[in-house]
């Protein structure tokens, strides 16, 4: 029935100005004769590649080429933390992860913050939620904790359970992920029974969980989600000759931050091609059981006669390695993790429009609220998303020019022994690490290496040194990495009080336990060191 109506209906990085001054116009003018419904769709891990060519080619989801062709695709379109805490504090608060502080799944804004649906409440939108939300704090196991507070110790343990694919039995099994088609039946139901009958505009919310990969089988909660899971009913919409099988490169050449993740999350044993190609088989099906849950909505909103009324956005927290740079989840700067889908159609909102221009989550908040009518604060980290997709909008280059080209995304939780800072412009992708001395950055040139296969920072010293002149006028970062590495310590050291004597039980059987065990004291000792070492926030 749904895909039968969709097929019917069917700069210089130098010159960026600063995101956080002051006197800038960061909205569009009100184009609305009456407000229009808001419809906010997040996704979880869903890669943004997949929505434009070639990535589109591989599995078919005709909501979002529905959302395409009657709305403005955003090409490069990023998250600020390829975590979904982190991430999804960034979409509801508008501000930098180093900003919000959400330094990982444990650590997300406070409760009481003042999100952007607060201030549509406020001005006349009658509001609501479902599903998954994540921004105070997400899913996380004790392992999850410890580890992110540790990940600066010097040890190396395999941490999740090897990424794996399950097949249902059942055929015909449409409904896999129950809990968000649970939530999407919800959000349907509140459309029809409620929300028709408003003389309000409204603003929904959707969170998905899909198509993050599923908790490892029979290994308990501190062995992760490395499980791909699906029914031959999705798998039958990707083309399975279409799948790309990823370059990797030999474990002794990665850089040491890819190599400690790699390690981290199981992948550095023997893959065969099939496994591979499986495992990312799996994931492009479960993309399509996550566009199909966006098409309920759509489908909901037309048959109401909602649809010309409200404004649509897609989006996702982050990406999904999927076996790309010998990994699997988020928790890295490469396209797969960090590059994500935006997209928006609606009433006066262009048409087939691709906007190439670099953006990111913290866009979502000034957004909301320019479509709101509601004045947007100096202080956001984003901007507004209107002046590219407005149709009436008059003097969209000069709102162009005050948006800055690049955007901005960190990383500071588990999987990953360094804090990460990404700058993404045009060209270029620049990635820096901890103090910026103690670990090499890397550079890529995405318009000739959009596989990120070669680092290039030391063949362009002059293109590194500027951008990374450039990160540091936007986030002095040796000092944000020094103020986690002390959280993290603090975090350790009160969660170790809270187990007393059982510490040494405790921390040996988390899901480290293997390695842990056979050696406890030298790891005991490691975390020692590290809690003695003294981090020295007024050097920085």
């Amino acid at each position: 029935m749904l895909l039968l109506w969709v097929s019917v209906v069917a700069a210089s990085a130098l010159a960026a100005p600063n995101p956080r001054a002051g006197g800038q116009k960061r909205g569009a003018a009100r184009v609305w004769s009456a407000a229009p419904n808001v419809v906010l769709i997040v996704s979880d891990s869903f890669d943004g590649r997949l929505t434009f060519y070639p990535g589109s080619q591989v599995v078919k989801l005709p909501f979002i080429n529905f959302m395409k062709a009657h709305g403005t695709s955003f090409l490069n379109a990023y998250t600020n933390s390829p975590i979904c805490c982190p991430s999804r504090a960034a979409i509801w608060s508008g501000l930098f992860t180093h900003l919000t502080e959400s330094w990982n799944n444990f650590k997300g804004l406070d409760p009481n913050y003042t999100t952007w649906m607060d201030i549509m409440e406020k001005h006349g939108y009658r509001t609501q939620k479902f599903g998954k939300l994540d921004y105070t704090s997400g899913h996380h196991s004790i392992s999850n904790r410890v580890e992110a507070w540790t990940r600066d110790v010097a040890f190396l343990l395999r941490q999740e359970g090897r990424p794996v694919v399950n097949l249902i039995p059942k055929k015909t099994k449409v409904r896999v992920m129950e809990r968000d088609w649970k939530n999407t039946d919800r959000a349907v139901n509140w459309l029809r029974k409620e929300a028709n009958n408003y003389t309000q505009p409204f603003v929904l919310y959707l969170g998905l969980n899909l198509p993050h990969p599923y908790p490892s089988p029979s290994s308990g909660e501190n062995f992760g989600s490395s499980t791909f899971h699906t029914s031959l009913y999705w798998l039958k919409k990707v083309s399975y000759d279409a799948i790309k099988i990823p370059k990797w490169s030999p474990l002794s050449e990665m850089h040491p931050i890819d190599y400690y993740s790699s390690y981290t999350k199981n992948c550095t044993g023997k893959f065969t091609e099939k496994e591979i190609k499986n495992i990312r088989a799996f994931y492009y099906a479960m993309c399509a059981e996550t566009d199909a849950m966006l098409g309920e909505i759509i489908l909901a909103l037309r048959q109401l006669d909602l649809l010309q009324k409200t404004i649509v956005i897609y989006t996702s927290d982050h990406g999904e390695l999927a076996m790309e740079h010998r990994q699997f989840y988020k928790m890295s700067m490469y396209e797969a993790s960090a590059h994500v889908p935006l997209l928006m159609m609606g009433p006066g909102i262009k048409a087939n429009l691709q906007v190439p221009s670099v953006v990111s989550l913290v866009d979502i908040y000034p957004t909301m609220l320019d479509i709101a009518g509601a004045p947007l604060p100096q202080n956001l980290s984003g901007y507004s998303l209107l002046p590219f997709a407005l149709e009436t909008l008059k003097n969209e280059h000069t709102f162009k020019n005050l948006r800055p080209p690049w955007i901005l995304s960190q990383f500071h939780g588990c999987n990953v022994n360094a804090s990460t800072y990404m700058l993404r412009t045009n060209r270029w992708k620049y990635i820096a690490y901890s103090d910026g001395t103690s670990v090499l950055p890397q550079l890529f040139d995405l318009s000739s290496d959009p596989d990120e296969l070669t680092n290039i920072a030391t063949k362009f010293p002059e293109v590194t040194y500027s951008l990374d002149q450039k990160l540091r006028s936007i986030i002095n970062y040796p000092k944000v990495s020094a103020a986690v590495h002390q959280y993290n310590k603090e975090q350790f050291i009160k969660w170790k009080q809270s187990v007393g004597q059982n510490y040494s039980n405790v921390i040996a059987n988390l899901r480290w336990h293997q390695d842990w065990l056979q050696e406890p004291r030298k790891y005991e000792s490691a975390i020692d060191r590290w809690l003695n070492t003294p981090t020295n926030l007024n050097k920085i």
